[in-house]
């Protein structure tokens, strides 16, 4: 039932997450225009290289390094100093080298460089990493969710005008300082202090380094395609940011489980739990499978009026990247399965940073083809085909952990179900005028379908669903 719990904290802030752009993302696109949001995904995209290299890997490790010392207060307070140390030194040696690339190489967007940069420093105080470890989700999310809230309320109080492009990055960077500092106190009585001289945060690097390289693989296919693109059209970095964030939006919802699993998969690691591990792994594979296949297939179903109704008009060419790009969803939510609810807390780091490090290759590679030819529509395609590679090849490499036939043997039932409903939602997009309440009927009508398909094949999801409001029927008596 933790588990469950943790999810239900992590997806009801998902769910604010998802909301959140619903209402930020139309009236952001409207006020700073197609040029303002792509030169904040542009100067944005940099500055993240910068701060994952700050970050280095550390909040993965740290994560699976607090859920193997959970119980152990002394070696969890050790290792929490020397990760927070090394974090530390970390985003100054970053902060450097960004200020070094600010003045040598950005000459046009200087002023928003410097001010995405708050994003970096934001970085070095971030411990949530520790609180997650400690599968103690609640905190995150209530701390996520006052934050989130609050900084929709200020972009509608001081972001009027094209011209506070400036303020609306400040308010996105001063959000994320002020979120990570709020967790700082809940750190009292949890971690102890240590003395400084048996600290040795050194010792973390290179195993930290290892998840590193994974990291800003992953980070490729969402920095390189805006990169490439600002090369050819700053508008087709905006049409491919807003699809991009959509996508990635409702993915969020199903990627929340990988943040809930990590922790708990290496604990039972860490306790030989292999029978254990296994069961999760598959229970997992379906819940997300059942769960990104409406998600995918809604997606696409309501794109093609959505995107010019929801971002304005000059986002109408975003409709065909969305519907392109939908597929990330399911193979995103396979790869977050085998690779982060697996292969990184059983330690097998070297096979993912394969899988994404050969996935981020072919990315760069096929934009250089498709770029030039298809412009946005091209790195749409190019995500999507690295993005199945990186979750083909994660499943290779558990073939011996796992029975392929026994994790796809349901996929059929919730593919039919998905793909009935996409059929339906489709024709009533077609002939539907695109309003808030013709949507929200949309959303309704192919939920009904999905949810009466996958019960009518009696799929696994709806079993486990059963015993669960079962057995919480049983405790409440």
């Amino acid at each position: 039932m933790k588990v469950i719990k943790n999810y239900l904290y992590n997806a009801s802030y998902q769910v604010l997450a998802l909301l959140a752009p619903l209402i930020t993302v139309p009236y952001v696109g409207r006020v700073l225009g197609v040029h303002g949001v792509g030169v904040n995904a542009y100067t944005n995209s940099w500055v993240t290289f910068f701060l994952l290299l700050g970050q280095m890997g550390i909040s993965l490790y740290g994560n699976r390094e607090v859920a193997y010392h959970r119980d152990d207060k002394e070696a969890r307070s050790k290792i929490f100093w020397e990760i927070e140390g090394l974090q530390s030194l970390t985003i100054i040696f970053a902060y450097i080298v960004f200020i070094i690339f600010l003045f040598i190489f950005s000459h046009g967007y200087r002023g928003y460089f410097l001010i995405q940069s708050i994003l970096i420093i934001a970085g070095g105080m971030d411990v949530s990493w520790y609180f997650m470890g400690l599968e103690d989700f609640k905190k995150i999310v209530v701390r996520n969710m006052i934050i989130k809230v609050s900084s929709i309320a200020l972009i509608f109080i001081f972001v009027r005008t094209p011209d506070d492009l400036g303020k609306y990055i400040f308010l996105l960077g001063m959000s994320q300082v002020v979120g990570n500092l709020t967790l700082w106190p809940y750190l009292k009585g949890s971690v102890k202090k240590v003395k400084i001289s048996l600290l040795r945060p050194f010792k973390h690097f290179y195993p930290s380094l290892l998840l590193f390289i994974p990291t800003i693989s992953t980070q490729v296919y969402l920095v390189v395609n805006r990169i490439m693109l600002r090369m050819a059209d700053t508008e087709a970095v905006g049409q491919f940011d807003y699809a991009d964030k959509i996508t990635k939006i409702i993915l969020a919802v199903v990627t929340a489980t990988g943040s809930v699993m990590l922790p708990h998969i290496a604990n039972k690691f860490s306790n030989g739990d292999v029978r254990g591990i296994r069961k999760s792994l598959y229970n997992s594979f379906d819940f997300v499978t059942a769960l990104s296949m409406p998600m995918m297939f809604g997606l696409a179903a309501v794109a093609t009026k959505f995107a010019p109704w929801f971002l304005g008009a000059e986002f109408g060419p975003t409709a065909r990247i969305m519907m392109i790009e939908s597929p990330v969803i399911l193979f995103i939510a396979w790869s977050n399965v085998t690779g982060t609810q697996y292969l990184m807390p059983v330690n097998r780091v070297k096979e993912y940073t394969a899988s994404v490090t050969i996935g981020a290759i072919v990315n760069v590679i096929v934009n250089l083809f498709l770029i030039e030819a298809f412009g946005a529509n091209g790195a749409a395609v190019s995500t999507l085909i690295s993005e199945f590679l990186v979750a083909a090849l994660q499943i290779y490499f558990i073939r011996n952990t796992i029975r392929r036939r026994q994790l796809f043997a349901v996929t059929w039932k919730y593919l039919l179900s998905g793909l009935v409903m996409f059929i339906v939602v489709y024709r009533m997009n077609e002939i539907m005028q695109m309003n808030f309440a013709n949507l929200t009927l949309q959303v309704i009508v192919g939920m009904m379908i999905y949810v009466l398909g996958i019960i009518m094949l009696k799929t696994p999801v709806v079993d486990q669903a059963r015993d669960i409001i079962s057995s919480r029927i049983k405790k409440d008596n």
